[in-house]
């Protein structure tokens, strides 16, 4: 559920402009452009499924709020694909694979520098979603009979989403490099954003040699608090360059084991109702082709403009990763599957993009209206005020969260 442009970014005749001042422009503001130019490789490992595994640094830019200079990690694997991780938001800016031809293909939407994904974000792109992914009602929740006021930032004062205006998504994460991979750890301060507990949230990115990129989630707290991470990147496997209006409408979905969703009231807000994918538009247990199905007559696609709906996930039992959509694209050959130990995830189909505030994406033009798909493994969303739903994402003290999300590539000749 995506917040698709800053609400302090504003048109002015077709140009983009921001009520923070110093910021001239999307692409070239508080960096020297040589500085991408030059990277330093800083890790090489070896064995097994890591064997030949590079890792480079080089700068990103200049964060505007504090000042901090982000970080960019790119893991190559001896395929020649590559994922980057921007220390800002811990966010994925880039993911390359081999399509069917053997051409890399950039797969997911995102920009070329530190700055867009600070001022102008475009719905979270890649970037880490907290405390609480997706929506809390009202913007309200009570924990150990206490009751704690976040700010509500969606649907015109009535909710609180990804973690509100200042997320994780928007905090410089510390980088740790590992021999398979990198670490990001980000310190939240007791009552930060509205959420108790002072927290350590740890997100850890692991590529490996067939392709497959592991995100590993895990937290602690001081104090009992919610706890919701998951990724927002926004895929195009057609490649990224296809930034038109419906151009994921050709991508082939299976959602294998999501036989039921949660309904939602007319803010998107689930109403404790689970209703089974039989006969609707969102039965994607075989495949489906987007553009089929996506302007199906339905009150809940309307509600979301398109998908953008809670899926349950069969089977769910916590610690197993089950495989919960394949996607594919008939053009490049690339396929995605997305498996997870959460119980929930959320289809999107990129309906609220194509904003004039938007800035342009890395390939130089704006990202329109359903140009790409998110899936987003979660809790379900408002658990913690629906008493219909068992898990509500309550870390407590003394316990350690840990979920992982498994992003696996692979190319049909």
């Amino acid at each position: 559920m995506p917040i698709d442009f800053n609400p302090n970014a504003v048109p002015n005749n077709g140009v983009n402009f921001f009520r923070r001042p110093c910021i001239q422009s999307f692409l070239h503001t508080n960096y020297k452009p040589d500085s991408f130019e030059k990277t330093q490789s800083v890790e090489s490992v070896t064995g097994n499924a890591y064997e030949g595994l590079k890792i480079d640094q080089k700068d990103f830019g200049t964060i505007q709020k504090t000042g901090e200079q982000a970080k960019l990690y790119t893991l190559t694997n001896k395929n020649g694909a590559s994922v980057d991780l921007s220390t800002f938001g811990a966010t994925i800016t880039s993911i390359k694979i081999p399509d069917k031809d053997g051409k890399i293909v950039d797969v997911t939407q995102g920009y070329d520098n530190v700055t867009p994904y600070e001022t102008a974000p475009v719905g979270h792109a890649g970037g880490t979603i907290g405390p609480v992914a997706n929506k809390i009602n009202n913007g309200e929740f009570t924990i150990n009979d206490e009751t704690y006021q976040l700010e509500k930032n969606k649907d015109n004062g009535k909710t609180h989403c990804h973690g509100g205006s200042d997320g994780f998504d928007l905090k410089n994460w510390t980088p740790k490099i590992l021999s398979d991979g990198i670490e990001f750890t980000y310190n939240k301060k007791d009552m930060e954003n509205g959420y108790p507990g002072n927290v350590e949230a740890k997100v850890v990115y692991k590529f490996v040699n067939d392709n497959n990129l592991h995100i590993q989630y895990s937290a602690s707290t001081d104090k009992d608090t919610l706890i919701n991470m998951t990724n927002h990147t926004y895929f195009n496997l057609d490649g990224a360059e296809n930034t038109q209006q419906n151009s994921v409408y050709d991508h082939i979905v299976t959602l294998p084991n999501s036989s039921s969703f949660t309904k939602n009231n007319e803010i998107a807000i689930p109403t404790g109702e689970i209703v089974n994918v039989e006969g609707t538009p969102f039965d994607f247990r075989t495949p489906k082709r987007i553009g089929d199905v996506i302007d199906s007559e339905s009150d809940q696609l309307k509600i979301g403009s398109g998908f953008d709906q809670n899926y349950c996930i069969d089977n769910y039992d916590g610690k197993t990763l089950i495989d919960i959509a394949d996607v594919k694209s008939p053009k490049t050959g690339i396929n995605l599957k997305v498996s997870t130990n959460l119980p929930g995830f959320q289809f999107y189909s990129a309906n609220h993009l194509g904003k004039s505030a938007q800035p342009m994406g890395k390939h130089g033009s704006r990202y329109e209206k359903r140009s790409s798909f998110c899936v987003e493994p979660q809790f379900y969303p408002n658990a913690i005020n629906t008493k219909e739903f068992e898990e509500k994402g309550i870390l407590k003290k003394g316990e350690t969260y840990s979920r992982e999300i498994v992003y696996s590539f692979s190319t049909d000749k």
